[in-house]
C-alpha cells in the first residue's frame, strides 16, 4: 500500500481537530451505525474544556490504494515542543488558515519550522461560510508569510483549497460545490505530498511521542527511517551524543488504523509506528538495529524562556485535601513529564526541597500544574520568572515576544498606552474590518506576564491577543509592577461574613464567608500600596444591649475569583499559588510576620 505523512498545522481555534474529525468520518473509519465523539482526537481533559490541543497525536486513513498518516499538531506556541518533535516524522502539511482572520502568531510559528525543514505546505482556506470572509485577502497575507519566512520558489508555489471542515467539504473554488465533501482535500494529498523519503540499512527510528501504558509499559511512537521492524527482534538506543542507553527487545509493534493502534507484524521504512518493551529510550533518541553506530539527528529544540519554582506545600492545611504531596513524589512527577516533554527542564534547588522547572510560557506550566493537581498533588508555585542570558560581551539579554491585539477601535489608545509602559515597541497598526484594529508589538516577556486579565478588563473582553517567542534583546529596564498591596489573615480559622463586610472598604476580597484561611494567607486586595495585616475571624460581640436580630443582614459584595493561570500572574516574588485537587488559595512565602519583615529588610538592603 501506498504511504502519505502529513501534519495538520494551525493556529488555536482555526479548525484542524474538527478538520480531522470529517477526514475521519469521510475516509470510512467509523461504522455507519457508529456513535462519533466529537473532536475525537482531544483526548485529554483539559483539551476537551479548553478546546485547544495541547498534546501531538497520530492517526491514519485509508483513501483509495493510499494510507495517510495524520499528525494533529498544537496550536499555541507554548507547546512548540511538541511541534518541533513530530516535523521529523512527516512529508508534507496541510496548513489551515481562519477565512476572516487570517494567518496568526501561532501559524507564523509552526510554518516557519515547518518550511525549515523543506515541507511543501498545502494551504487550506477553512471557515469560507464565515460572514466576515475575505478568502482572497487570506490568501495573499499567506503568500507574504511564505516570503517573509525564506519559503523557496516550490514552496511559494502552493496549492489552495477553500471550504468549512465542521461541514466537511474543500474545493479548488471557494463557492463550492460542497458535495463532493472532502474528496478534493484527499485527492491533493495523494498528488501534492511526496512519498516518505527513506533511509537505507537497518532498522532505525528517531523516537517523537512518549507515553506510558499500564500494560506495555513505555510506548515510543516515530517514523521509521530506515529497514524494517519485526516483534521479538533485538534492538539499541542511542542518545543523542551516540552513547548506548541501552538494548533489548520490542515486545510489540502498533500500526495506526484510524483512531485505534492495532498490533502489526511488520513495521516498513517510512510508516509511522509505535514500539513497547524498552524501559529507558524516549524523546529524541534513536532506536536501531545493533549493527546501527551513528545516531540519527534530531530536530533541535528552542530553549525554555520562563522558570518557576515549585516547593512543597507546607501551609498548615497542607495534606488535608491531596495524598501526593512530598518533594520525592513531585520530583518523580516532574521529572516523568520533562523525560517526554522535551520543551520543559527540570532542576532541583540545593535544598532538595523545591524545583525550577522552566517551559515554553506561562500557559505550558499552567497546563502541567493543572494536570497534576488533579492527579491529587499538592503543591506551592511562585510567580513566573523569564529566562534571561548574556551575550558574549557581557550584556544581559532577554526574550521578547511578537505580541498581536485584535481589538475594537475605541480602545486601541488604552492598548498603545499600557504596551508603551511595558517597554512594548509598537510595529504596526492597521484596520481588520468591523471597526476592528489589528495591532502589533515587540514586548519583553517580562511586561506581559499578567497583562492578559488586565487587557480583558480594558477593552470589555473585547481583544484577542496572540504571542509568539521573537528573540533574546537587550534588557529594556525596569517595568512597573502591581501598584496594589494585599490584605493578608492575622489568624488561623473560619472566615466570618460580619469581618468581611467591615473589610470591604480596605478593598476587594479574594475570599467568600466560611472559607478556612490561616495566617499568612491573602484574603483580599488592598486598596494602597502596602501589605495590611486583617482579623478575617472577628464576629460580631453581642450583648444585653445590642441583639442579634436588631441590625440588618450582612450584604456583601461578590469576591473577585483568580483562576489558576490569573492567580500566577498577579502575584509578587514574595507570594506563592499554593495548589491542592480542591482549592487554588493565595498565600505569602513567609507565613510569620517577622519572618516578612525580616525577608522585606533583607531585600531592601540588597536593592540600595
Amino acid at each position: 500500500m501506498k504511504l502519505r505523512n502529513i501534519a495538520i498545522i494551525a493556529h488555536v481555534d482555526h479548525g484542524k481537530t474538527t478538520l480531522v474529525d470529517e477526514l475521519l468520518k469521510q475516509s470510512g473509519v467509523y461504522r455507519d451505525n457508529q456513535r462519533i465523539q466529537e473532536r475525537a482526537l482531544d483526548s485529554n481533559d483539559l483539551e476537551k474544556e479548553r478546546g485547544i490541543t495541547i498534546l501531538a497525536k497520530a492517526t491514519s486513513v485509508q483513501w483509495k490504494d493510499t494510507r495517510i498518516n495524520i499528525v494533529d499538531t498544537p496550536g499555541h506556541a507554548d507547546f512548540g515542543g511538541e511541534v518541533e518533535r513530530i516535523l521529523n516524522m512527516v512529508d508534507g502539511a496541510v496548513l489551515l488558515v481562519d477565512a476572516a482572520e487570517g494567518p496568526m502568531p501561532q501559524t507564523k510559528f509552526v510554518v516557519g519550522k515547518a518550511l525549515k525543514v523543506g515541507l511543501k505546505p498545502i494551504v487550506a482556506i477553512n471557515k469560507i461560510d464565515r460572514t466576515d470572509a475575505r478568502a482572497d485577502e487570506v490568501v495573499n497575507e499567506v503568500f507574504d508569510l511564505f516570503a517573509a519566512l525564506d519559503a523557496t520558489d516550490e514552496q511559494l508555489d502552493f496549492p489552495i483549497l477553500y471550504g468549512s471542515g465542521r461541514d466537511g467539504w474543500m474545493n479548488a473554488d471557494p463557492s463550492g460545490p460542497a458535495d463532493e465533501g472532502l474528496a478534493p482535500l484527499f485527492d491533493l494529498i495523494v498528488e501534492h505530498t511526496p512519498e516518505p523519503d527513506v533511509g537505507e540499512g537497518p532498522f532505525s527510528m528517531i523516537g517523537t511521542i512518549l507515553e506510558a501504558n499500564p500494560f506495555l509499559g513505555r510506548i515510543i511512537t516515530g517514523r521509521v527511517h530506515s529497514g524494517e521492524l519485526r516483534p521479538n527482534q533485538t534492538v539499541k538506543v542511542l542518545g543523542v551524543d551516540g552513547e548506548e542507553i541501552e538494548s533489548g527487545r520490542v515486545s510489540k509493534i502498533l500500526g495506526f488504523r484510524g483512531l485505534e493502534r492495532q498490533p502489526i507484524d511488520q513495521a516498513i521504512a517510512g510508516d509511522i509506528v509505535a514500539i513497547a518493551g524498552l524501559s529507558k529510550g524516549t524523546v529524541a533518541d534513536t532506536f536501531c538495529a545493533p549493527e546501527v553506530v551513528k545516531p540519527l539527528e534530531a530536530q533541535p529544540i528552542d530553549p525554555p524562556t520562563v522558570t518557576m519554582s515549585f516547593l512543597v506545600n507546607d501551609s498548615p492545611y497542607a495534606g488535608t485535601e491531596g495524598d501526593k504531596v512530598t518533594s520525592r513524589v513531585i520530583r518523580d512527577r516532574l521529572l516523568r513529564e520533562a523525560e517526554g516533554n522535551v520543551a520543559l527542564k527540570v532542576e532541583e534547588s540545593a535544598d532538595k526541597d523545591s524545583f525550577y522547572v522552566s517551559g515554553r510560557g506561562e500557559l505550558q506550566l499552567s497546563v502541567l500544574i493543572e494536570t497534576m493537581r488533579r492527579e491529587g498533588f499538592e503543591l506551592a508555585v511562585s510567580r513566573p520568572r523569564v529566562v534571561m542570558r548574556r551575550d558574549e560581551g557581557g550584556n544581559l539579554l532577554e526574550p521578547v515576544e511578537e505580541v498581536v491585539i485584535d481589538v475594537d477601535d475605541e480602545y486601541s489608545g488604552t492598548i498603545v498606552q499600557k504596551m508603551s509602559e511595558r517597554r512594548g515597541d509598537m510595529l504596526e497598526l492597521k484596520p481588520s474590518g468591523g471597526n476592528r484594529v489589528r495591532l502589533v508589538f515587540h514586548a519583553p516577556t517580562r511586561g506581559l506576564i499578567g497583562y492578559q486579565s488586565e487587557l480583558m478588563t480594558d477593552t470589555r473582553g473585547t481583544a484577542i491577543m496572540n504571542r509568539l517567542f521573537h528573540d533574546y534583546e537587550p534588557y529594556r529596564g525596569e517595568i512597573a509592577r502591581r501598584t496594589n498591596g494585599v490584605l493578608i489573615s492575622n489568624e488561623t480559622g473560619e472566615s466570618v461574613a460580619y469581618a468581611l463586610w467591615n473589610l470591604e472598604d480596605r478593598g476587594p476580597m479574594l475570599i467568600d464567608p466560611g472559607i478556612r484561611v490561616y495566617k499568612g494567607m491573602i484574603v483580599g486586595i488592598h486598596n494602597r500600596e502596602n501589605d495590611l495585616e486583617v482579623n478575617i475571624l472577628k464576629g460580631k460581640k453581642l450583648t444585653n444591649m445590642r441583639a442579634s436580630g436588631k441590625d440588618e443582614a450582612v450584604k456583601l459584595t461578590p469576591p473577585i475569583r483568580m483562576t489558576l493561570e490569573r492567580a500566577l500572574s498577579w502575584i509578587e516574588d514574595d507570594e506563592l499559588v499554593e495548589v491542592t485537587p480542591k482549592t487554588i488559595r493565595l498565600r505569602k512565602l513567609y507565613l510569620d510576620t517577622h519572618e516578612r519583615k525580616r525577608f522585606d529588610r533583607a531585600r531592601n538592603a540588597g536593592a540600595a
